[in-house]
């Protein structure tokens, strides 16, 4: 049998093949596994998204001789005293433009069509795009996605037992990662030969500065983008501003698609007041990515990630084709994470070839 590196590479490939079909075989007993892990994936994520941003505060808090749990507690005391505030500062307008639009939506919908129809045969545009294979298409849609929301009814209930556990089981996820965050890198490094664990605790080290670099940048930026939407949205009298500033900020963590995805309903909404209103929604997004891009973005992430603005479009599509949502939201991240290993597992590959005798 041919003992050849080309050789030792297709066997590998041809175990690693064969133990996926196995394992299809028997999906069966992994069964409880992924249940489990699709049970805990949020509370783990959203405790970690966190935990980047309260760990410096604890850094801060310890470097003033409070104790960790007493930072702990306290960073807990002032996030529900400012999830409380927040509350009741913008409870009350969100909740009013919340109903005010569940309200009025059959409206809007009926306004949007009539005026789409309206533009849409005006001669410049009708000359160009068959609007009746357009309209189908969409009316379609919309029958397909109303059949998949009936067929999914039953899953409400799951989804909202999903968000229970998340609002149960993150404070306490959170809190032993605060408090003994530190002690998992040595023992994820026991696994590793000794001479490793040196190389191994620099690629822990990379990897948790890219994360902490990207959450923190993402979650600033997009505050700041939500703000300055809103007071755009305020200063064009555009209805439903807060609602919408909230949207445009929550999607915002989504790199390059994100905004765009956010402003979509705004210029919806826009449209059904008049033209010129749907321009000036345009115009705010456009200032906004502006600023976004050009101030605030180079001061708060500056370059950490080093990815090509072509590498997260590519990352985007095939993620939102593979995962959805969840592959958008967690594409770049993994990237970020899964390029400091490779760089350094080849790095260190190219040390060990270098040591080699030569003969």
């Amino acid at each position: 049998m041919p003992q050849t590196r080309l050789f030792r590479i297709g066997y590998g490939i041809i175990l690693i093949l064969l133990i996926v079909f196995l394992g299809q075989k028997v999906s069966f007993l992994f069964k409880p596994v992924t249940v489990l892990v699709q049970t805990l994936f949020f509370p783990f994520l959203l405790a970690g998204v966190l935990y980047y941003l309260f760990r410096p505060i604890v850094g801060g808090l310890q470097r003033w001789k409070v104790p960790k749990v007493a930072a702990i507690l306290l960073i807990y005391l002032l996030f529900a005293g400012v999830l409380t505030a927040l509350g009741f500062v913008i409870g009350p307008p969100l909740k009013e433009q919340l109903d005010k639009l569940v309200l009025n939506f059959p409206a809007i919908i009926e306004t949007a069509k009539s005026k789409w129809l309206e533009w849409s045969h005006h001669p410049w545009v009708a000359k160009y795009v068959n609007w009746n294979e357009v309209m189908d298409g969409t009316t379609e849609w919309f029958k397909e996605s109303y059949r998949s929301i009936l067929s999914n009814v039953a899953g409400f209930f799951s989804v909202i037992a999903n968000i229970v556990v998340v609002f149960v089981t993150v404070p306490f996820i959170l809190y032993y990662m605060l408090k003994e965050g530190e002690k998992f890198p040595p023992l994820l490094l026991r696994i590793l030969p000794e001479r490793e664990r040196e190389e191994g605790m620099r690629i822990l080290r990379d990897m948790d500065q890219a994360l902490s670099s990207y959450i923190k940048g993402q979650v600033t930026v997009s505050m700041f983008v939500g703000l300055i939407v809103y007071i755009g949205y305020l200063v064009i009298g555009l209805e439903y501003s807060l609602l919408l500033a909230l949207l445009a900020m929550l999607t915002n963590v989504i790199p390059v698609v994100g905004p765009l995805i956010g402003v979509i309903p705004a210029i919806i909404v826009a449209f059904t007041i008049s033209p010129g209103m749907a321009i000036k929604v345009v115009v705010v997004a456009i200032i906004a990515q502006q600023l976004e891009g050009n101030l605030v973005s180079p001061m708060v992430m500056g370059k950490s990630l080093h990815i090509h603005p072509l590498t997260i479009i590519v990352l985007l599509l095939v993620a939102g084709s593979l995962a959805g949502f969840l592959g958008l939201l967690l594409a770049v991240p993994a990237y970020a994470v899964a390029k400091v290993i490779i760089s350094h597992f080849w790095r260190l590959y190219r040390l060990r070839m270098r040591e080699k005798p030569t003969t």
